[in-house]
């Protein structure tokens, strides 16, 4: 097994993983879409969020945005925000409209308790409403690090359940996971995942170049363990807090151990950017021609 340390093997299998990247931006991203979009590679998926603070109309209009400027839109569907049946018509609905609905993320949310029919992702999905507006492709959600609300356990049936259900409605499957910055728990969940016989392919959650402070307060959703654990992947010192950080050894790290790994899959990365899309776009393209 190759690691980042032995050099060009580990940078090209880093820069092979990130040949088909995707994005995500929020509702009011669109600026920043637009200052970006030179950066970007016509046909870059670009996940369009689904905040609490921001309305129906905003997140069709940032869809129809990633649409017009040559990307792909996958706009994200928050199962526990949605307040009834017919908002979750009308949202499908008026991503059809703009031709922004072949593509979605259904993921269960953040409210504790749902604001309406729909308690999780599964819900959504086992509905059967999604093809009725020309959904083709569906992300799930993957936790390679578990999820402090839900128990294990719960995670694997409703992965199984979710990728089940889908190919039922003949609809393809793809897996983006929580961001994470360490490599281990992510390989070996992906062979969890194989092993259960889910073929679908797998974006991994990645942090985006940003700030050290901002990545530090992500971190902490992580544990206590966190801040040692971007020191070691991200490799920064913790006394020069105004630097930024990029994910170059994390990228070249996975890159290695999916590239050793024959019954990985199709394995790719997801960049969360923090609204960061030039400065992540900008860094994808540096890496790729690090070679």
């Amino acid at each position: 097994m190759r690691t980042e340390t032995e050099g060009p093997s580990s940078v090209n299998a880093g820069q092979n993983l990130i040949d088909d990247f995707s994005l995500e931006m929020t509702g009011k991203d669109v600026p920043g879409l637009h200052e970006a979009q030179s950066l970007i590679p016509q046909g870059t998926r670009i996940n369009v969020t689904f905040l609490g603070n921001e309305d129906l109309e905003m997140r069709v209009a940032a869809a129809k945005a990633v649409k017009e400027a040559g990307f792909i839109p996958v706009p994200h569907i928050s199962a526990r925000r949605l307040g009834s049946v017919a908002q979750l018509e009308e949202f499908l609905a008026a991503l059809r409209d703009v031709g922004a609905s072949d593509h979605v993320f259904s993921v269960g949310g953040d409210p504790e308790t749902p604001m309406g029919p729909y308690a999780s992702s599964l819900d959504v999905i086992q509905s059967g409403r999604l093809p009725e507006f020309g959904v083709k492709e569906v992300s799930i959600a993957g936790y390679p690090e578990g999820h402090p609300d839900i128990a294990d356990d719960v995670l694997w049936e409703h992965l199984a359940a979710k990728t089940a259900a889908l190919k039922e409605q003949g609809l393809d499957a793809v897996i983006l996971t929580q961001f994470g910055f360490d490599t281990e728990p992510v390989i070996s969940w992906i062979r969890k995942v194989r092993e259960r016989g889910i073929d679908a392919p797998i974006r991994v959650g990645t942090p985006g170049p940003a700030g050290i402070k901002r990545l530090l307060g992500f971190a902490r959703r992580f544990g206590i363990g966190a801040n040692a654990m971007i020191v070691k992947k991200y490799g920064f010192s913790l006394t020069n807090l105004m630097g930024t950080a990029g994910p170059d050894r994390f990228i070249n790290d996975l890159g290695a151990l999916v590239a050793a790994d024959d019954a990985a899959g199709d394995v790719g990365v997801h960049f969360y950017t923090f609204g960061g899309l030039s400065a992540t776009a900008e860094w994808a393209r540096k890496f790729q021609a690090s070679a």
